[in-house]
């Protein structure tokens, strides 16, 4: 059994201004999108395309609808089974946000008759950087925390979401225990938020150093579902889950999910590695040599 004895004690980050209760993870998801539209709107500029620059904000308010639609979606249908827990402040799962930002966004930009490629090849890049700013919101509410963890940098959540407790985390993640444990005992466990921020940033690094690449538009958001899809398949060992399949030796749904985007992000990687007359490089204007 591994209980909280000398872990780090998270406590979440609130407070109220004029009898508004704000918490990290809105604050978090605010500067996520605000930072996404920012490289979103100077990487379609610095290419030329400022008819796509000027609707950055139509689709990342779709981005953000689906973000939110999608990812409690998945939290009930895939994790909890709990209709209930659509409502809850805790969540927020990638992958579900990711599947319904991409259905929006895709609607959003076929009915302004812009180009879906365009758009992808610059997404990788501001979608590295806002998932490293948003994650800092889950560990700002204690949501998202990884597995019983009992050494260096561990982390208790005794007003997590949900509290990291015996009980909680039987319920929730059906983690088993010793019988007789006092459900009341707070356990500590890996901060696998801290990890992913971590990693968020490291992808965000590499996209940032590729973004002048020579192939055809949409080649580097292949780019960037293979990195996030190793990102999601190594963080998820960590974490506290209840979805593992024995048919697939242990892993877990997002670790499946995780292993087809990289085959995805191979795929599109091979067919835009070339540019051609029905694949243009990434700038409306050629960068004189």
């Amino acid at each position: 059994m591994i209980l909280a004895s000398t872990p780090i004690v998270h406590h979440p980050f609130e407070f109220g201004i004029g009898g508004f209760s704000l918490t990290g993870f809105g604050i978090a998801v605010l500067l996520a999108f605000l930072i996404a539209q920012i490289v979103s709107e100077r990487e379609l500029a610095n290419r030329g395309r400022d008819v796509e620059s000027a609707a950055v904000a139509d689709v990342l308010f779709a981005a953000l609808l689906g973000t939110i639609i999608g990812a409690k979606i998945y939290y009930v249908a895939i994790v909890t089974h709990n209709i209930s827990d659509l409502w809850s402040r805790g969540g927020f799962v990638f992958w579900g946000g990711f599947i319904g930002s991409v259905v929006l966004c895709a609607a959003t930009i076929r009915y302004k008759k812009l180009s879906f490629l365009r758009f992808a090849d610059v997404a990788g890049i501001a979608i590295a950087a806002g998932y490293a700013v948003g994650r800092t919101g889950c560990w700002a509410v204690g949501d998202d925390y990884g597995r019983p963890y009992s050494g260096p940098l561990s982390v208790s959540f005794p007003q997590g979401a949900p509290p990291s407790t015996v009980y909680e985390m039987q319920k929730t993640f059906h983690t088993q225990f010793p019988p007789g444990t006092d459900p009341a005992s707070v356990v500590s466990v890996y901060p696998t938020q801290l990890i992913v921020v971590l990693l968020g940033f490291a992808m965000f690094a590499i996209l940032w150093r590729m973004r002048d690449h020579k192939h055809a538009e949409g080649w580097l958001f292949g780019v960037w579902a293979i990195l996030a899809g190793v990102e999601r398949f190594i963080v998820e060992f960590f974490r506290a889950k209840d979805d593992r399949f024995d048919w697939a030796l242990g892993l877990s749904m997002a670790q499946i999910i995780a292993l087809s985007m990289v085959l995805v992000g191979v795929a599109i990687m091979a067919a835009r590695s070339r540019t051609g007359p029905v694949r243009p490089g990434f700038r409306a204007v050629p960068v004189a040599a």
